[in-house]
C-alpha cells in the first residue's frame, strides 16, 4: 500500500486535532492521539442512557469510570469505584462496596446515593433504553442504600455473573454512574448532560464531529487519595482518523498514538515507515483476539444437514489454517474449541481440549468424504457428490459488509467444493443479514459469531444454545440464541448440563468438569463450527508513550474505545 495517498487529507485532520492542543498549551509530547473510527453525530450529548448516544470519543475512556474492570488475564474483577462485593448464596442479592474519597469533577463527593439514583433511572423510565439500562431493568428488582458507601440490589432472578455482566467491563462497557445532583429533576429521555462531569482523571475540554478533547484534572481524587498516580498524560485526543490508509499516515508520521484495526499489509507497511509502532504481538499473528471467535452457523432443521454426520463432514473439509493464511493475512490463530482464546478461559478450554475435543487446525478431507459417502453419495462426473439425482451442494449467507466475512466464505467454499460439495456464497447487506437471516434461521449455513459472550467463564458462550431457545424456522430466535433450531436428544442432555452451571458461583471447581461433559455433544452435533479467532490488529506508537498493552505486557487486552481503556491511559509513561 502507499503512505503518501490521502496525505492532505490526514495532515488536516491532524492539523485540526493538534490546533485543539496548542489551545489548550499542551505539548505534543505530552499529549496522547487515539483513533476514533466514526463521525461523532452529537458532540452536545453526553446521555448514554438514550440509545445512539456514543461514548467512545472519550467519555468512558477519560472521565467516566466503571465500578470494576474485568480482566481478560487473570479472569479476576479488579476493583475501581469499588472495593468489592458480596453475593448471597442463591446470587439473588449483590452488596457492592464503594470507595472512600472518591470526587464528582466539579467536587461533590460520590457515594451511594448517586449509584440508587441511577439504577432507580433505568428502573423506572420505560423510554430509557439503552443495552445497559435495558438489562439493568430486566435483571435488577429494587436497590437500597445501607450506609453512604454501600449500596445492596436485589435481583430478579439468580445470576452470578450480574456483577460482570453490568458493572465490570465485560465486553466494551458498563452500566455507567450519574450524578445524582445534577440529573435530579431532569427528564432522563431528553437531558442531553452538556457540560459533562465524571469520576476521572480528565475533564471535558471541546468536541466536534470530528474530535473530542479532554484535559487531565489535576485535582482527580484518586491521586488525592491514595487509589492511584496521576496518569502521565496531560492531554487526550480522540480523532477520527477517516479509514485505514489515513489512520496509517498519521500513524506513520507520529500524528497518531492508537489506531483501530488495519490489515497485516497495512500494519506492516507502517512499522517500515515507523519502527516505532508495535501491537500485540511483535511477530505474527500481531493481533490481539477478539472477544467473538468465527464460526459456520448450521440450519439444522434443514436437509442433509439435519445430519449429525454430515455437519461433522463440513467439519473434517475446513481447514482453518488455509482460513488464516489467505483469509485474514495470518493475523490470527484457528480456534481451538468455541471459547475466545485468553487466558481466563484457560481452564475451560483446557477442560475440552483434555477430553478429546479439540478442533483440527488442519483438514481431513478424506475423514469427511468417508461420511457423506456412508451417507448414501456418490461423486458424479463433475466431482460433485449425489444421491438421488440431487448434488450435494449448500448455499452459505455471508454479510456482505466486511472483506474479512466474505474472504473467509470464499475460502470455505472453494475448499468444500474441492472436496465435493457445490458450496456457493451468498452475500447479504448488513442490515439484511441481522435483521433477515440469522434471527428467523434462513439459511443453510451462514459466518457470524453467535457464540460470542464467554470471556471469563463458560455459560455466556454456552447458554445461547440451549433447547429452552429452540423455535420454528420463520418465528424470530430470541437474542440471536441458537438460530440454528438444534434439538433433539443431544441437545436436551447438552441443555441439562448447562443449565445446571447457570447458578454455579464464578470459579466453582466443578465448572470445567461440566463443560467438558456438555462439550461432548457439541462435537458430536456441529450445530455450528467454529473456525478461527476473531482479531484487532491495533497499531501501537512507542515514539511518545511506552507501556501499551502487548502479549508481553498483559495487563488487559489492548481495546482502547472500551471502558477499560482508564487502565491503558494509567499505564502509559513518557517515552523519553
Amino acid at each position: 500500500m502507499r503512505l503518501t495517498k490521502l496525505v492532505a487529507t490526514a495532515s488536516l485532520m491532524a492539523l485540526t486535532a493538534m490546533t485543539g492542543a496548542q489551545a489548550q498549551d499542551v505539548a505534543r509530547e505530552d499529549t496522547v492521539i487515539f483513533d476514533l473510527d466514526r463521525t461523532i453525530k452529537d458532540p452536545s450529548n453526553f446521555n448514554w442512557l438514550t440509545p445512539g448516544t456514543k461514548r467512545m470519543h472519550g467519555a468512558h475512556q477519560t472521565m467516566w469510570e466503571p465500578l470494576f474492570i474485568l480482566n481478560y488475564a487473570t479472569g479476576n474483577i479488579d476493583p475501581w469505584l469499588a472495593t468489592g462485593f458480596e453475593a448471597n448464596d442463591t446470587s439473588t442479592e449483590f452488596t457492592i462496596s464503594l470507595r472512600e474519597g472518591i470526587e464528582w469533577s466539579d467536587g461533590e463527593a460520590f457515594n451511594a446515593d448517586d449509584v440508587v439514583f441511577t439504577v432507580n433511572l433505568a428502573l423506572t423510565n420505560e423510554e430509557i433504553s439503552s443495552r445497559e439500562a435495558s438489562t439493568v431493568r430486566a435483571q435488577v428488582a429494587s436497590i437500597e442504600k445501607l450506609d453512604d458507601l454501600t449500596v445492596k440490589m436485589t435481583l430478579n432472578a439468580p445470576n452470578p455473573r450480574f456483577i460482570v455482566e453490568n458493572f465490570g467491563v465485560r465486553i466494551f462497557g458498563s452500566f455507567l454512574i450519574m450524578p445524582e445532583h445534577i440529573w435530579n429533576g431532569e427528564d432522563p429521555a431528553t437531558f442531553a448532560f452538556n457540560p459533562p462531569i465524571g469520576t476521572g482523571p480528565y475533564t471535558f475540554t471541546s468536541a466536534t464531529t470530528n474530535r473530542a478533547i479532554w484535559d487531565r484534572n489535576d485535582d482527580w481524587w484518586g491521586a488525592k487519595t491514595g487509589f492511584m498516580d496521576l496518569p502521565e498524560p496531560q492531554h487526550v485526543i480522540f480523532l477520527e482518523s477517516g479509514g485505514a490508509e489515513s489512520r496509517a499516515q498519521l500513524m506513520a508520521t507520529n500524528q497518531m498514538d492508537a489506531a483501530q484495526n488495519v490489515s497485516v499489509g497495512t500494519f506492516e507497511a507502517i512499522r517500515a515507515q515507523n519502527p516505532a509502532v508495535t501491537a500485540w504481538y511483535s511477530d505474527y499473528p500481531y493481533a490481539a483476539a477478539d472477544p467473538c471467535a468465527r464460526q459456520l452457523e448450521i440450519n439444522t432443521t434443514i436437509a442433509p444437514w439435519d445430519d449429525p454426520a454430515m455437519r461433522r463432514a463440513v467439519n473434517h473439509i475446513i481447514d482453518r489454517t488455509q482460513i488464516v493464511n489467505i483469509a485474514t493475512e495470518g493475523a490470527t490463530v484457528p480456534s481451538r474449541t468455541m471459547f475466545a482464546q485468553y487466558g481466563s478461559m484457560d481452564p475451560f478450554i483446557n477442560a475440552v481440549v483434555d477430553a478429546g475435543f479439540e478442533l483440527a487446525p488442519t483438514a481431513d478431507v478424506a475423514a469427511g468424504q468417508a461420511l457423506i459417502e456412508a451417507a448414501g453419495y456418490a461423486k458424479g462426473s463433475d466431482g460433485i457428490y449425489e444421491k438421488d439425482g440431487e448434488d450435494l451442494s449448500v448455499k452459505i449467507h455471508v454479510n456482505s459488509a466486511s472483506t474479512e466475512y466474505t474472504r473467509t466464505i470464499d475460502m470455505i467454499v472453494e475448499q468444500l467444493n474441492r472436496a465435493g460439495v457445490a458450496a456457493s456464497s451468498v452475500p447479504v447487506e448488513n442490515g439484511v443479514f441481522w435483521g433477515e437471516v440469522l434471527p428467523f434461521g434462513s439459511y443453510e449455513m451462514s459466518y457470524s459469531w453467535l457464540s460470542c459472550g464467554s470471556v471469563n467463564e463458560p455459560w455466556a458462550s454456552m447458554g445461547r444454545y440451549t433447547v429452552k431457545d429452540v423455535v420454528p424456522v420463520g418465528e424470530r430466535s430470541p437474542g440471536f440464541n441458537n438460530t440454528s433450531r438444534w434439538d433433539g436428544p443431544a441437545a436436551a442432555a447438552y441443555s441439562e448440563i448447562v443449565d445446571s452451571m447457570a447458578a454455579l458461583p464464578l470459579g466453582d471447581k466443578s465448572i470445567p468438569g461440566k463443560v467438558a461433559d456438555a462439550y461432548q455433544h457439541l462435537a458430536a452435533e456441529m450445530p455450528f463450527i467454529p473456525l478461527v479467532q476473531s482479531f484487532k490488529l491495533l497499531p501501537m506508537n512507542t515514539t511518545y508513550w511506552t507501556g501499551w498493552p502487548t502479549a508481553d505486557n498483559n495487563y488487559n487486552h489492548p481495546f482502547f474505545w472500551w471502558n477499560s481503556t482508564h487502565q491503558i491511559i494509567h499505564n502509559l509513561e513518557k517515552a523519553n
